[in-house]
């Protein structure tokens, strides 16, 4: 069963708050321009435990606020307002891509709020503006200046759109969605706000994380580069990492093997 709920921020934005099954919570945040559909399709349902989606500002049913506060450090003071006033912390925290690099912030900056962290196909390590963010970023400014349509055109004739086309084509089929998603003008603040953002913590911070990590990603994924994957394990001393199918080889084993590692590495807690 999915429930769904609005949380308030402090500053008086509406957030909904999906959740789904029963047991122990888990907090898992979806990717930039994603919803609770995202980490509702991966999560280990029926196991004895509760997934809880804070959409974050901007995305899925939630309110955006004021388009200078999209940011990752907002996204996550939304997140430890959220289980301070309505959970008993601390819980495990964790998310895919964008609520990856979340989740990361979270185990750094509240460290009293986490106790397990689920980093999957992280697109962040702790730098703003990575390399890999780029196509985002630039499906954003396209979107600033040009029609949805034309901006789609031109992505897609362009050097990045042709290297995806070749190279990550479910990396494409995201990008493109983005083109029509609405409002135009929410979707392209997003996309480059937060494409030339970080996590907000250095390197140093991430080794002295102590809870039990688990790191979670998979080859043919130029937004998520299996190289990130592999620096988060080695860089957490509590870490394990999954190596799972590219959703570019099979969406379903895709989600299979992200449910089982999910699964096998929650009930071990």
């Amino acid at each position: 069963m999915t429930e769904a709920r609005i949380f308030e921020t402090c500053d008086g934005t509406l957030l909904n708050v999906d959740t789904a099954g029963d047991g122990i919570p888990v907090v898992f945040q979806h990717g930039l321009c994603g919803d609770a559909g995202q980490t509702g399709e991966v999560f280990p349902a029926g196991q004895g435990f509760c997934r809880i989606t804070v959409e974050a500002r901007g995305h899925g049913r939630s309110q955006t606020g004021k388009l200078d506060k999209l940011s990752i450090a907002t996204f996550a003071e939304d997140i430890a307002s959220y289980l301070e006033r309505h959970r008993s912390a601390p819980v495990a925290v964790g998310g895919i891509s964008m609520g990856a690099a979340i989740a990361l912030r979270l185990a750094v900056k509240r460290p009293d709020l986490v106790k397990a962290l689920i980093i999957a196909r992280p697109a962040w390590l702790t730098s703003a503006a990575p390399k890999n963010m780029a196509p985002n970023a630039e499906v954003g400014r396209l979107l600033k200046k040009l029609p949805p349509d034309a901006a789609r055109t031109t992505f897609l004739a362009g050097p990045t759109g042709q290297h995806l086309a070749a190279e990550a084509p479910d990396n494409l089929a995201s990008l493109v969605g983005f083109f029509s998603r609405t409002p135009v003008d929410v979707t392209a603040e997003l996309l480059t706000a937060v494409s030339n953002d970080g996590p907000g913590i250095t390197d140093e911070e991430v080794k002295r994380i102590g809870v039990p990590t688990l790191v979670i990603g998979h080859e043919q994924d130029v937004i998520h580069p299996i190289a990130y994957v592999r620096a988060l394990a080695d860089r957490i001393p509590a870490a394990r990492f999954a190596q799972i199918t590219p959703k570019a080889l099979s969406r379903a084993q895709y989600v299979a093997d992200f449910r089982l590692a999910m699964g096998h590495f929650l009930k071990e807690l």
